[in-house]
This record gives C-alpha cells, structure tokens and sequence, in this order.
C-alpha cells in the first residue's frame, strides 16, 4: 500500500545576507519563469539549497532524466493543472464547490489521468521520473463526470440529472409561453400606439412593455421601473404576471436542482481528495525539476558531481546572471556598478562598449589548498570570480544543474558566507570599513570546516600597512577554522600569503596592457603583478615621471626579482598539479562510468530473468499490468501453449501476448 505523503527536501538555512549579496533570489525568479504551473513556480522561488548529499544527488539526477526526455520529445503533460489542493480539503470536509472551482478541478484530475499515461508510456531508462510518478492514481474518470455536468464556461448541464432537465423544460416551455403573448399584445394597433418604442424588453427576468407615461392608465399590469427622463413606464401585462410568477417558482427549483448537482460531484471530489492532493505535490515536484532542466538545456548546463569532502573545481564556469542580462539586453551598453554582479560587463576607462558574451572561469578549491587569494586590477573580474563560485555552490546544492563544464565538483557546504562590496551602514552610522569588519566577525561565529566563506576586497578601506596585518590575520583565523575560502585583495602584503602557507595559493585576474582591459580570466597559481606604470606609460605621462617611479619602485621592491622567479616556479608546479588532476579526474569518470554501464547490464539481464520467470508462473486472479491498454487487469485464462493470456480490463476480457504482461510487482 502506498502512504500518500508529499515528497519533502531538506533544505539548509542558508544565510539570507549571502543570498541577497549573491543575488539568489534573481536565480530563483529565472528558474520560476520556466516552471508550467503556480504549483511549479511557487517551489522555485521557495527553493533552498539542501544538506543532503543523497537527496542532492537524487534531484540532480531527475533533472538530468528530465533534459533526457525533453530531448527525446517526452515533456510531462502539465496541461490544465491548477493548485486547488485546497479547494480539494474543502470538499473533504463537505464544502459545496463553485461550478467555476469544479472546473479546476476537472481539469487538475484530467493532469493526474494524463500524467498516469505519460508514466507508462516512458522509456525504462527513465526510471527516476517512473519511479517519481509511481504513486500517482489515475483520477480523470472523475475530472471527465464533472466535465460532463458542467461546460467551460461553468454552466451546469441539462444533462447533469433528469430532474435538472424536466425543470428546465418547463421553464422553456413557459419562456415560449410568455414571448408568445408578448407578441401577441405587440400586434394590437391600440396598444402600438401608446408605446414608446414598438417592441418589448426584459427587466430581471420580467418582460415589460415600454408605455408612455401619459397613457399609463390604459395598460393593466405590473410598473417594474421608469426612464430616466419620467416620460416612459415599464409595464408587465396582467396578462403574463401569473406565467411570471410560476417562472420564478420554476427558477427556483432549477437552482436547488444545481446546488444538488454540485453538491454530488463536490462529494465526488472529497473522496479522491486525498489522492488528489497527493498527486498534486508529486506533479509540483516535477514541475520544479522540469523547469531545472529546461533552464539547464536553455543556458547549456551540466549536472555537478557532488562530494562531501569539501573539494571544488568549477571547469569553464560562467555567470548565470549574466548569462541571462546578456541573452535578454544584447548590442546595450550600460552604466553598472563595478560591484554589482555585472561586474563582468564593465567597461576600464576609454574601453569600447560592452562586451555580450561572459568570459568562463576555472575555479579550484580544496584540492591541494583551502584558501585562494585573488589580486587584479579594479573591474577585471575579482567579485564576478566569487559570485560565481557562491551561486554555482547554491544552485548545486538546490539541485540545479550549474553553468558550467560537464565534470565540475562541487562540495555540500554547511554554510556559504559573504562579505561582497560596499555594505556601509548609514543607520548605525558604520563606515565601510567597520561594516565589512562586523560582517566578518559575524562569519567567523558560525563558521566551520564545512563552510565556503567568500571575502571581497580584504584589507580595504582603512591605512594599508594596518589593512594587510589585519588581512593576514583573518587569512590565519580562515585557515585554523578549516574551511574553504576565496578572498579578493588589492593589498600587495597579501601577494605573497600563500608562499608561507602550503594550504594557501595565489590567484590573479588577467590584464591587457596592449587594450588596457580586463580580459577576465582568472589564472591559479600567480598574484596579480602592479600595472600601474605600464598603464601610465601607454597614456603618455612625462617620461622624467615614469623615471622617478621606477626608481622609487626599486627601492621598496627589493624581493621583487625573488618573488618573481618563486611565482614562475609555483605556477610550474600548479600546471603540472592542474594537468595530472584532470588527467587522474577524468580517469575516475570513466570508471564510474562503466561500473554504472555493467550495474544497468546486470539489472537488465536480473529483471528480464525475473520477468520471464513471473510470466511462466502466471495464474488467474494475478493482477497485472496490460501494456497496450497501459492499465491494470486481472487474469482471467492462461494459455501456456500459445504464450497468451485472456486479461479482463475495464468491463471487457482480451487476449494479450505475454509480451505486453508485465506483473504490477515488477512495473
């Protein structure tokens, strides 16, 4: 038996600042926006990143089931379906229903028939979606009684009961009736004469003839109502007030007549409630993973592996928001903020306009270091490089498939945390500076080694020498918590961090000196050298300045030359680390790969031995399920001789090969 209860995720709570710093609730709308339904919306933009590493995985995996049937042509029919679980409690609990809410739920239990169907017409390497579907009822022999008593425009149907239909026939009759004598007295040349106008109309559900007001004593009737200007009476005539009066009585009884209609299917709702609502949730669910996968087809994603080891290495990832402003806005330039996420998009001084497509990043974490520090120049993509990582970690963790390369690992994080731009408080009158340092001091209280903490600008804002020890600082604290972390820096103190911490590396976004821009790529294993001279020579300062600069320069850079031939030999190292990782991670692949290959081998050949052997045993009174006719029957003879079987389906008996009988054990 199967106990119908809604499918649940379990979700973390997530800090809400990092949500709002990483704009996740803008990734919440883009997934909501391919959902089918309200039911389907509602769950995207409800979402919350999971702690599950099981229940990660398996969503995943339907999202990646899911973009294999929307490939295959074999989307979900979610037509007609509507939230109405509860209007369905309602009629439960003996609620009559509106005849418009019963035609929404026509039209949701028409759904659950539907996708009753589409789950038996799917491939077998599809079983998640099977399997995600398995305890859904087909519930549209109810949808299609309500829809025979009541039409679209949610009219009940004469046909909906006999004494519905006799009531009505009576009022037709006294309707005929009524227009009968109306045009009777219209023919009377006296009458035409005191008129207004030669022809009658309805006042409620009263026909009235339009007199003039002078004449109002040569018309015997009923006065309903006077024009606007006083100079016409509308009258019904004696002559129908009593056909009018039995049409009321007959009105009545026709609305009792309704009200006991929709009570009957009201009560015909109430008992598949709780199917119903059941199914609705199940559906829900599926409507929230097919959006996932339409977005992932539409923004050509991939699914993540995902590990609880806290190791991260995002290949070619790019910015989902981005992705989308570009796609939405293109040939636009625009003014951005340097901090906001379209951090990618901006233009360095004099640039050109810009740019429409988003420069892929390769991100490594937790994979021979924990902390990264990023150095670069303003806009050359230092916090799109964290915003990426954050909300790719997020989506990861909801479930989603990531913009990103096919192999890309991410860990199931306990927290994800951020210090990203100018948070300065004009409230409690905090600095930037005093702002970012609260923010950290916050981080730090619930951080752990299975956090991912996201710093921007460490240092910043305050006299350098004090920036960068307090930076250090905050880099040895990030390094005794053990959790993984990114942080961006203008402070050349911090450069050279990681040459002191074997779990620490360096990282630098790339500049153009020929362009003088950004060109946003992010390189693991260098810190990001001054390109202040370069610059200021390329713009034609004085060369008598750029002389004094350099010699200034030598004189504070005497371990230049030294830190120079250590990054070169770093970046060695990490090539041949990043190349020997790629070549042992996609050796791991291929293995999973072939041991997922002969597990699918050896279920097949163990299911279609069971399967062989379940047909051989079949016996009558044997429920089972009849492929063509994708329902259930029962077993009425079975003929061994011609491997056939006379199954009794509905109200008739077939005979079906063996072939198309497949025991509801094994379904």
């Amino acid at each position: 038996m199967i106990t119908l209860e809604a499918p649940k995720l379990d979700s973390a709570l997530m800090d809400a600042h990092t949500l709002d710093l990483l704009g996740f609730d803008k990734v919440r709308e883009l997934l909501a926006d391919y959902a089918a339904s309200s039911l389907g919306r509602d769950l995207a933009r409800q979402i919350e990143p999971s702690l599950d590493p099981d229940a990660i995985r398996k969503d995943i995996a339907l999202t990646t089931e899911v973009v294999t049937a929307l490939g295959l042509n074999q989307a979900p029919p979610f037509g007609g379906l509507h939230d109405v679980r509860l209007i369905a409690r309602r009629a439960a609990i003996g609620t009559m229903l509106s005849a418009e809410q019963l035609i929404e739920v026509a039209e949701s239990l028409n759904c659950t028939g539907a996708m009753y169907r589409y789950r038996m017409r799917l491939a077998e390497h599809l079983s998640g979606i099977i399997d995600h579907l398995s305890g859904i009822e087909d519930l549209g022999t109810v949808g299609k009684s309500i829809g025979g008593c009541i039409d679209g425009r949610g009219h009940v149907l004469d046909m909906a009961s006999r004494d519905l239909a006799a009531v009505r026939q009576k009022l037709y009759d006294l309707d005929e009736k009524v227009k009968a004598e109306i045009r009777r007295l219209l023919r009377d040349p006296e009458l035409r004469k005191i008129l207004s106008y030669p022809n009658a109309t309805v006042h409620g559900d009263h026909y009235v003839l339009p007199v003039s007001v002078n004449h109002r004593h040569k018309v015997q009737g009923v006065v309903h109502r006077m024009s606007g200007t006083g100079e016409t009476v509308f009258i019904e005539p004696a002559s129908i007030s009593n056909l009018s009066a039995e049409r009321v009585q007959q009105k009545a009884d026709e609305d009792r007549e309704v009200k006991r209609v929709l009570r009957r299917l009201s009560s015909e709702v109430g008992r598949v409630a709780k199917p119903l609502v059941y199914a609705l949730d199940v559906i829900a669910k599926l409507d929230l993973i097919t959006a996932k996968a339409r977005y992932s087809r539409d923004f050509d994603m991939y699914p993540p592996d995902m590990n609880t080891e806290g190791r991260l290495w995002l290949r070619q990832a790019r910015h989902p928001l981005l992705e989308s402003l570009f796609r939405n806005q293109p040939g636009k330039s625009e003014t951005r903020n340097p901090k906001s996420e379209t951090e990618l998009a901006t233009d360095s001084p004099g640039s050109s306009p810009v740019p429409r497509s988003v420069m892929p990043i390769d991100v490594r974490l937790g994979i021979g270091f924990n902390l990264l520090v990023i150095t670069g120049p303003n806009t050359g993509g230092k916090t799109v490089t964290l915003k990426t990582t954050g909300l790719l970690c997020l989506m990861a963790q909801c479930g989603m498939h990531i913009p990103a390369g096919e192999g890309s690992l991410v860990p199931v994080s306990r927290h994800i945390l951020a210090d990203i731009g100018d948070e300065q408080s004009l409230e409690q009158s905090l600095s930037t500076f005093s702002s970012h340092i609260s923010r950290i001091a916050s981080i730090f209280k619930v951080a752990d080694d299975q956090s991912l903490i996201l710093l921007d600008e460490l240092g910043s804002g305050t006299d350098p020498t004090e920036g960068a020890a307090l930076g250090r600082a905050i880099l040895d604290q990030l390094d005794t918590v053990g959790c993984r972390a990114i942080v961006t820096t203008h402070l050349g103190d911090l450069k050279t961090y990681a040459f002191n911490n074997d779990r620490a590396e360096n990282g630098a976004v790339e500049f153009d000196i020929e362009t003088m821009r950004p060109t946003y790529r992010l390189h693991i294993g260098q810190f990001g050298m001054s390109n202040a001279l370069k610059i200021a020579r390329r713009l034609k300062l004085p060369k008598e300045l750029l002389r004094k600069a350099h010699r200034y320069l030598k004189k504070r850079a005497g371990r230049s030359g030294e830190l120079v031939r250590l990054q070169e030999l770093r970046l060695e190292a990490e090539q041949a680390k990043v190349d020997a990782l790629t070549a042992q991670h996609e050796a791991n692949r291929e293995k999973e790969s072939l041991v997922r290959e002969r597990a699918a081998l050896d279920k097949e050949v163990k299911d279609k031995a069971a399967l062989h052997e379940l047909r051989a045993n079949l016996k009558p009174g044997t429920v089972v399920t009849v492929q063509r006719f994708g329902a259930n029957g029962k077993v009425v003879k079975v003929d061994a001789k011609k491997q056939t079987v006379t199954v009794s389906v509905g109200i008739g008996q077939w005979e079906v090969p063996f072939e198309e009988i497949f025991p509801v054990e094994v379904v």
